[in-house]
């Protein structure tokens, strides 16, 4: 796990529920739990600094750090998404999104791309990306803040059949790869859920447990379109996924909030 992720993992699941600031020493014995030398602490806190991610404080000898608003941003964008997962009613509409960024704009097309992944969408075709949600009014905010709100078109559309529905995810998404992720993630977890209800772990290792845990799952909301029902394949395991997430995640919450605050 790299650092940055580790203190944006300690922030957005124990700092912000204990005022929102930490001293660097106390961050850097969490991220020690996870072999971070006090050294690569004090680098990538500075480095957050800098890049407005982190706000100093300092009192006497020592330095505190807290959330800037561009992190609480960050962090309450993502959160809903990791959390929050379900599956919703499908009306049979598809959400397009057509798009025209020349080669020579290549590095804003790979942002507007990245975010779209983001929101959900899959790439139906180069400069087509669709969903089967209702996307507009964020589709709009994202295309004025990237400046492409003139370059870009949004259609709401319906195919023929069932059967097309399909073929267009098969397209867009790669589900197989996906379920292959949630699989291992499920291996990886599920049996460990006993000895996490059964409190078999001592505090650090669950302080531990739980952020590799996080770690481990955020992944899928950037890869999963979170399709409805009647689009996913057979024995699709990612509500499975999230429920072992969730289990996992309470579970191990109060011995580790007792460790951090030990620190």
């Amino acid at each position: 796990m790299r650092p940055r992720a580790l203190v944006f993992d300690v922030y957005g699941d124990y700092v912000r529920y204990r005022g929102g600031e930490i001293s660097l020493r106390a961050l850097a014995r969490c991220l020690a739990c996870f072999g971070v030398s006090e050294d690569g602490v004090r680098i990538t806190v500075s480095r957050m600094s800098r890049e407005g991610w982190l706000a100093p404080r300092r009192a006497g000898r020592r330095s505190y750090y807290s959330l800037t608003p561009r992190s609480w941003h960050l962090l309450d964008e993502g959160r809903p998404r990791i959390f929050e997962r379900q599956q919703r009613p499908w009306d049979g509409q598809w959400c397009l999104l057509l798009y025209s960024v020349p080669e020579a704009e290549r590095a804003a097309r790979e942002r507007l791309r990245k975010a779209l992944a983001w929101l959900g969408f899959g790439p139906l075709a180069p400069s087509t990306w669709v969903s089967p949600h209702d996307h507009s009014a964020r589709l709009d905010a994202l295309l004025a803040e990237h400046g492409l709100s003139d370059r870009a078109h949004i259609f709401f559309s319906r195919s023929r059949s069932q059967a097309e529905d399909r073929a267009l995810v098969a397209r867009s998404w790669d589900l197989a790869a996906l379920q292959a992720r949630y699989a291992k993630f499920l291996d990886a977890y599920a049996p460990r859920l006993p000895a996490y209800a059964a409190g078999a772990l001592g505090d650090e290792a669950c302080f531990v447990e739980r952020i590799r845990l996080v770690d481990d799952y955020r992944r899928f909301p950037f890869v999963d379109p979170d399709l409805p029902a009647a689009l996913l394949p057979r024995a699709w395991r990612g509500g499975e996924a999230h429920r072992v997430f969730t289990a996992a995640y309470e579970a191990l919450r109060v011995p580790a909030f007792r460790f951090f605050d030990a620190l």
